[in-house]
């Protein structure tokens, strides 16, 4: 079992009278520099030119800074943007204003993994990444508590790229829950897989393809809609809360039974033989590369699928369904990005 790092093996003062940098003020970013600032440390925010956050981090109280000057008057560099536009943004603003013994700190290792930013071996290079969206570290942290998180170090010229991870895992709460320490290919893959095979991919797939299944052979889509869809939920909350078997312990006999012999039907040896050919995908970076050649060319596929996503059948009664059920908390998919 891996060591979890809890507050008594972290130390902030190691980023006292540091500058710390939180460059972009989404859904982690804005997270990380609420709870660091809260903890005592000094932190800025780097923006570009125009950016909707520079208003939304000023009012938090804030310094925001042009992302170039963020890197240059800061210590410590957090990455905070997406995926696709790291390494325009590390060309552009942040390369050309680091310099030796500055660290860079990311939350999730696909820049750094795949290549698409190569720093200088002359700063630190971590991961810190709590395993729950910003709004829930957020949250965890103004409670008292917080979200288990991941330290990774991929470069140490400094000799103090762990406990630097380790100080900015206290300072957002994350030592709170107890952090375990990965590497950056093993952070970027599993994450990468979790969400193409279970998590995103394969849980929206399995849905769309029970649904279908029901309503083609005649039954009706709101009914398809509440037994494939709809109380998925009961059954992730109580995986989540208790694991596989503390799920099967609350469900009926019927369903049990109905889980443990139809259920490795379905998912079988052949899903298992695809998932190790995305696995593949992902560790000789086809994947990657495919995204980011994607992205360059404007997002034509990605968005088109998206689309024929929106226009399946099961959106329609599921937003038929959900507008009778007043406690369904309404939000609003315009187009909005979150990572989870």
């Amino acid at each position: 079992m891996a060591k979890v790092y809890t507050d008594k093996d972290a130390d902030m003062a190691v980023l006292k009278g540091k500058t710390l940098a939180v460059l972009g003020f989404g859904s982690q970013g804005h997270a990380h520099a609420l709870n660091l600032k809260e903890s005592g440390l000094n932190v800025v925010i780097g923006l570009y030119e125009g950016s909707k956050s520079i208003a939304v981090a000023q009012e938090k109280g804030f310094e925001v800074l042009a992302t170039a000057e963020a890197v240059r008057k800061a210590d410590v560099i957090m990455v905070a943007l997406p995926d696709t536009k790291q390494a325009a943004c590390y060309e552009k603003d942040i390369a050309p204003n680091l310099s030796k013994g500055k660290t860079l700190l990311f939350s999730h290792g696909f820049s750094i993994h795949y290549k698409t930013i190569v720093p200088p071996k002359d700063v630190n290079v971590i991961l810190v990444a709590p395993k729950g969206p910003g709004h829930i570290v957020r949250r965890q942290y103004t409670e008292g508590k917080g979200v288990p998180s991941l330290i990774a170090v991929y470069q140490n010229p400094g000799k103090d790229a762990k406990k630097i991870a380790l100080a900015w895992a206290k300072g957002i709460g994350g030592t709170r829950a107890g952090v375990i320490e990965t590497t950056f290919k093993e952070e970027t893959e599993t994450d990468l897989f979790g969400e193409q095979t279970v998590l995103c991919g394969g849980c929206s797939a399995l849905v769309q393809a029970g649904f279908e299944t029901l309503v083609e052979a005649g039954y009706s889509p709101e009914m398809a809609y509440f037994e494939c869809l709809h109380e998925l939920k009961l059954i992730v909350d109580l995986m989540n809360e208790a694991g596989i078997s503390g799920m099967r312990f609350s469900i009926s006999e019927t369903a049990k039974w109905g889980d443990v012999t139809v259920g490795p039907k379905i998912i079988d040896a052949s899903v298992k033989k695809r998932m190790k050919a995305a696995l593949k995908d992902i560790q000789n970076g086809k994947f990657a590369k495919d995204w980011v050649r994607e992205y360059q060319t404007g997002y034509k596929r990605y968005n088109a699928l998206l689309k024929a996503g929106e226009k399946h059948p099961i959106e329609k009664t599921g937003a038929k369904l959900r507008s009778m059920m007043p406690w369904m908390q309404k939000r609003n998919t315009g187009g909005a990005q979150a990572a989870y």
